[in-house]
């Protein structure tokens, strides 16, 4: 082989074996974390409890009178007005009940005015001295019997045409139709519950409250309500009504709480928190437990500030359900990491999941949920 063959062959050989020993280029270790903003609250959440949204008003409707339903003109969820037919009986035994009232009035009616007749009749002969005093008190009294007869027979067919009205069921309100208990066919009592209209109007929200903190919280009245749809929009509510029994299944006592008009969002049904909160002598701190880092006996959490994060010491001063209260290190307004702490490092950059907004946001709604049911 010619010396020059040998050289190229070297040179290539070389070269592949650089190309394989090229170091690649390192990236930069960026973690993605979950964060908080921290906010300080002179509030100390006493209990919370979920519930569900009610109208305050609400009416359970049966047809005065029995019969064979044949008509249903709503459905759960509809809008009805005041005055609106909801369901309807078959009319055919209502309207011959009434036939029949009716032609006994006409008999009775007969009858009175036969007695009517007899009566002036026998007021003419007395007068001429042709019968007796007795027999026209026994004339007098008879045509008295007939009409009231004819009154009572009034009364009924009053009493029948006011039942053949009844076999139309409608709303005394306006509002929503909550339940529909019956359908076309069956069969239904008097007063037997047909149907549910809730009143248009004001909203409250039912919870029920164990045995042991009935009486602490009855008097409570600084009271916050809030949706779970609309978990940062958080209103003031007041206690309307406390039952005097437990509810004979979950052993709770039910505590009525009104919502108020700003609550424009809240629907029938929803499920909504009420929580009992009293005012405390100054603001405190409270972050999420996962926030908390501990290294060598001393406690900190992690602070983003321009993209990195940084390890602050903090005094912790107790614990509020699943948060930490610090009494000192931090200020109102950080941002701090709250999922993740250990596998962070000083000065290392982090993505914020879901955006920084996102993430804060919720804070206060955090803080609030954490303490559901745990009473200081």
């Amino acid at each position: 082989m010619p010396r020059t063959a040998v050289a190229a062959v070297g040179v290539a050989a070389l070269l592949a074996l650089t190309a394989c020993h090229k170091t690649e280029e390192k990236t930069e270790d960026i973690r993605p974390v979950r964060v908080q903003q921290v906010r300080a609250s002179d509030t100390d959440l006493l209990s919370e409890f979920a519930g569900d949204v009610r109208a305050r008003v609400e009416s359970r409707l049966g047809f005065r009178v029995g019969g064979k339903i044949v008509a249903r003109l709503v459905d759960a969820g509809a809008v009805v007005k005041k005055g609106q037919a909801l369901m309807r009986l078959d009319p055919q035994d209502l309207q011959l009940a009434k036939a029949q009232a009716q032609a006994g009035l006409r008999a009775a009616e007969t009858s009175r005015d036969f007695a009517k007749a007899e009566l002036k009749r026998y007021q003419e002969l007395k007068a001429q001295n042709f019968v007796s005093q007795t027999i026209l008190d026994s004339k007098d009294a008879a045509y008295k019997a007939a009409q009231a007869n004819v009154e009572a027979a009034q009364a009924a067919f009053r009493g029948q045409a006011n039942q053949a009205g009844y076999a139309t069921l409608v709303s005394d309100v306006d509002g929503v139709v909550t339940a529909v208990n019956a359908d076309v066919g069956q069969v239904v009592a008097p007063g037997t519950p047909v149907v549910q209209v809730a009143k248009s109007g004001d909203k409250e929200i039912v919870i029920g409250v164990p045995e042991d903190k009935v009486d602490a919280l009855r008097g409570v009245s600084d009271v916050r309500v809030r949706l779970w749809a609309h978990p940062d929009q958080v209103a003031q509510g007041k206690v309307r009504e406390v039952s005097p029994a437990a509810d004979p299944v979950t052993r709770t006592y039910p505590f009525k709480v009104t919502i108020p008009a700003s609550m424009a969002d809240a629907k029938l049904g929803m499920t909504a928190y009420v929580a009992f909160a009293s005012k405390m002598p100054e603001a405190e701190i409270h972050v999420p437990l996962s926030a908390m880092f501990y290294e060598r006996g001393a406690s900190s959490v992690w602070v983003v500030e321009n993209g990195a994060v940084r390890l602050v010491k903090v005094q912790v001063g107790g614990v509020a359900g699943n948060d930490m209260v610090l009494k000192g290190g931090l200020k109102p307004g950080q941002v701090i990491v709250t999922a993740g702490v250990n596998q962070l490092k000083p000065g290392q950059k982090v993505t914020i999941l879901g955006g920084e907004k996102a993430a804060s946001a919720p804070a206060a709604a955090s803080a609030t949920a954490s303490a559901s049911g745990v009473a200081k």
